[in-house]
């Protein structure tokens, strides 16, 4: 009997081991960040400006891509500076506004890299500092 279950065992774990070779290779995602880190004034209800600085990091699916990332960083903070400078103190400080922006900047980095490279590129925008005042 318990050779019974050896044997079995050994069967299984053979064909999962040759599924686990037929599958696809897992994708090389790639990140940029933008350096420095961005800071801007938004619309503020008080009356001293409002800033907010932030760490913003593109994935891309090849690290080749990297390459048209750092090419076009000039264009791409520019959009999002002014997204970010377009928004209101309600807006930056509550988590769905930040999530609504993060949207927005992901929508218009690709719109930009779409124009100049012919494809969108990035395929997640992440905010890892956030920080506003």
């Amino acid at each position: 009997m318990n050779k019974l279950i050896a044997v079995l065992l050994i069967t299984l774990c053979s064909s999962f081991s040759a599924f686990a070779a037929d599958s696809k290779p897992l994708e090389e995602y790639a990140y940029y960040g933008f350096e420095p880190e961005i800071v801007t004034n938004y619309i503020s209800n008080r009356k001293k400006l409002g800033y907010v600085r932030l760490s913003v990091e593109l994935m891309v699916k090849k690290p080749e891509q990297l390459v048209s990332l750092e090419r076009h960083d000039p264009l791409l903070r520019a959009a999002i500076v002014e997204i970010l400078g377009n928004q209101t103190e309600d807006k930056v400080k509550s988590l769905t506004g930040k999530e609504e922006i993060r949207r927005q900047c992901y929508e218009k980095v690709n719109q930009l890299l779409e124009q100049e490279t012919g494809k969108p590129l990035v395929v997640n925008l992440l905010f890892t500092k956030y920080l506003y005042d």
